[in-house]
């Protein structure tokens, strides 16, 4: 079995594949402070409970593939897979790691691993042109050319962020459950704060998507737009763009980037 760890600013992503099929997941919270022992007995408490995994730490494992972008976290995630798992191959997305997708940016060594490992996912499941919005901390909208080139993309606050500032620097709004309101006009401040986050979020998403799509291709309409990241589905009923949703994107470019960097004997 591989499993993958896709490490985000705030939630932290592990998926355990059986061949090209995820049969398990989870979603904990991103901590920098967490040291790779604590990390070793996170993981072990987590695929302890997976019936087709033993109980020792490892067992069942068959190869791990780790994208981050919080770079402590992956410093202790490469001590993990040294002294926990240091029979297995491990793959780390950073410079270097083949992925099959040339990243077409001014500066390819600052764009994030997890935008990389999407596009993978994107070009092999759908092709380009294509467009990948990542509802994340940050949300963050990734273009993918018709030849499966990474050619850069948009980075805006994320649901979350939005939410947290509006709590913090209005004085008479609190922090509030992203969830959907019964009307686009609020009755109350908290439907009011609600209907601003989901509709201002699916119009923000339009808006970006449409003119990336005039910049990506002569006919925008040839561009295939995919949603992931755990607060995608917020929006997704909202958005007139969004063609595909796919929850593990991420997991399974992680799958991919594995395969072409560790060779099967």
């Amino acid at each position: 079995m591989l499993l993958t760890i896709d490490v985000g600013n705030t939630h932290t992503v592990l998926g355990l594949f059986d061949g090209e099929e995820i049969v398990e997941h989870w979603r904990i919270s991103t901590d920098s402070r967490r040291t790779a022992d604590e990390l070793a007995v996170l993981l072990q408490g987590l695929m302890g409970m997976h019936p087709l995994l033993g109980e020792e730490l490892g067992d069942g494992i068959d190869g791990i593939a780790i994208c981050a972008t919080v770079p402590s976290v992956l410093h202790e995630l490469r001590e993990v897979t040294r002294r926990y798992y240091g029979d297995v191959p491990a793959v780390l997305v950073e410079p270097g790691v083949k992925t099959g997708v040339p990243i077409l940016t001014d500066n390819p060594k600052e764009v994030g691993a997890d935008r990389i490992i999407n596009a993978v996912a994107a070009v092999e499941l759908y092709g380009g042109p294509a467009i990948v919005v990542d509802f994340g901390t940050a949300t963050t909208f990734d273009a993918v050319s018709a030849r499966g080139e990474y050619v850069g993309g948009v980075i805006a606050p994320g649901i979350e962020i939005s939410v947290d500032a509006l709590g913090v620097k209005g004085a008479q709004l609190r922090k509030i459950e992203v969830a959907r309101p019964r009307a686009v006009i609020g009755k109350n401040t908290v439907e009011a704060m609600q209907s601003g986050i989901i509709y201002g979020f699916a119009g923000q998403v339009d808006g970006v998507v449409n003119r990336m799509a005039r910049e990506l291709a002569d006919d925008p309409e040839d561009v295939t737009v995919i949603a992931t990241g755990g607060l995608a589905p917020m929006v997704l009923g909202e958005s007139s763009v969004i063609d595909e949703h796919e929850p593990w994107l991420t997991l399974i470019g992680l799958r991919l980037v594995y395969e072409r960097n560790v060779s099967r004997s």
